[in-house]
């Protein structure tokens, strides 16, 4: 018996089993389902409506089935004719799947426990994870976790965009870790050897190891019509099922927990919160802006110096009287949602003009205290423990950002409009203080040379 006869026997007895049968059906609701056949798809559009249609396509020789991921009123409507319009007022909304693709799996292990780290440290709770079948791992999250709109965008149509942004900001965010932790594993000489790439194609501009270099979370193929394997389907060139598992379970996962015959069904994506991944948009969107500012040059010299991550201001008489007005309000605390977001901002804030964690951590406490309702201690603790891991980063930008508008906390002097962010506020701040100062003491030179010419 050949290898296709094999999978495809495997195939027909697996996806006869009642629970894979009912796991599938139910991610395929208000989907673009399609099968596969070994080596090619099946006809498109097209939906699983029931259980047993599984069983159906199975008899007729499909090894695996794919669902897209966006969510559609009638997946039978679409076609390639539809333009953007119209397909937004078909699609309902999108799932965000990050797919891993790598050819080791430890690698994929480590890149899938960072994503999960990244979608904890946002907020982000309800998520799920499953083994691709391969070597790789793929993680979802519902559309309902997004908000529905933000700054004028309705996030339903923010696709293919919004979860490439996400994707795009997330492998920016775990880059740093992830490089360390696979030089753990195996030196650079040895991946070079396992990968066959020269060193030289191994690092970055930096002279850095880049981790992406011989692995992906997939974000080319996040497009409209986009189909992914979905949970508990198999994989052709493996026979392994698309399992779900915990990510405490990543580190112990081994593939033959992924065999057909060992297969127990849960759900894959569990339903998120309302909103809950609406911290995760917002900094994603400004990670965009901060990355579009640095490539179309549009900072000033003294935006570009203290853009630089490595770089920290130190101002010798630092005073509350030299912040903007929207770290101020913040500092008067919370009246109103947004105290995570706030705490993002301070920090980066506090950091970017040099402070250390000693003096900054005690004015985090009294800033909590200030709130309308103070955020649990653990959960400040936490954020902490993250950034002093990161190297500093500037706040979110003033006119990029959606920051300071959604937490009703921008209220602009005239300072405001000559600067972007609020640590530009601080040094212009700070000079005009210094020649203030300077033009005073002047000014005390030339009064007392007068007084003495005088007497």
């Amino acid at each position: 018996m050949d290898k296709l006869q094999r999978l495809r026997k495997t195939a027909y007895n697996y996806y006869f089993r009642k629970d894979v049968q009912a796991a599938l059906a139910e991610q395929a609701q208000n989907k673009e389902t399609i099968p596969f056949y070994f080596d090619t798809f099946g006809k498109r559009p097209d939906i699983i409506e029931y259980p047993q249609d599984i069983a159906n396509l199975a008899a007729k020789g499909a090894t695996s089935f794919h669902a897209s991921e966006e969510t559609w009123q009638n997946p039978l409507e679409i076609n390639t004719n539809l333009k953007i319009e119209q397909l937004n007022k078909l699609r309902i909304g999108w799932d965000l799947i990050l797919d891993i693709d790598c050819k080791f799996i430890e690698y994929s292990k480590i890149t899938a426990w960072l994503l999960c780290e990244a979608l904890y440290f946002h907020g982000v709770r309800n998520f799920g994870l499953k083994f691709s079948g391969g070597s790789g791992f793929h993680l979802g999250l519902k559309f309902g976790a997004f908000p529905e709109k933000i700054n004028e965008i309705k996030i339903r149509n923010f696709f293919p965009e919004g979860p490439r942004l996400i994707a795009n900001y997330l492998k920016d965010m775990i880059k740093n870790d992830l490089a360390k932790r696979i030089l753990e594993i195996n030196n650079i000489k040895d991946i070079s050897k396992s990968t066959g790439k020269s060193i030289g194609a191994l690092i970055d501009k930096e002279k850095k190891f880049n981790p992406y270099s011989i692995l992906e979370i997939d974000t080319v193929l996040i497009a409209p019509r986009h189909l992914y394997r979905m949970a508990y389907s198999l994989h052709e060139k493996t026979g392994l099922a698309s399992v779900v598992i915990k990510p405490g379970q990543l580190k112990e996962f081994h593939p033959a927990w992924a065999k057909p015959e060992r297969v127990f069904v849960k759900p894959f994506m569990p339903e998120p919160e309302k909103n809950e991944a609406k911290e995760l948009l917002i900094q994603a969107m400004d990670w965009k802006a901060r990355q579009n500012a640095k490539k179309h040059r549009e900072e000033t010299e003294e935006k570009k110096k203290n853009y630089d991550h490595k770089t920290r201001i130190k101002i010798t008489k630092l005073s509350t009287n030299m912040f903007p007005p929207c770290i101020k309000s913040i500092l008067g605390g919370m009246k109103q949602d947004g105290r995570k977001r706030a705490l993002f901002i301070l920090i980066n804030f506090f950091r970017s003009l040099g402070l250390e964690f000693e003096t900054i951590e005690p004015k985090l406490k009294e800033w909590n205290k200030l709130n309308y309702r103070p955020l649990k201690e653990n959960y400040v603790a936490t954020q902490i423990q993250w950034f002093k891991k990161q190297e500093p980063r500037l706040p979110p930008n003033c006119s990029l950002s959606a920051y300071y508008l959604d937490l009703a906390i921008c209220q602009p002097d005239f300072l405001c409009k000559k600067i972007k962010n609020p640590v530009s506020y601080v040094t212009r701040k700070a000079r005009i203080i210094e020649r203030a100062e300077q033009t005073e003491k002047r000014n005390q030179k030339r009064r007392k040379k007068y007084s003495r010419k005088r007497k």
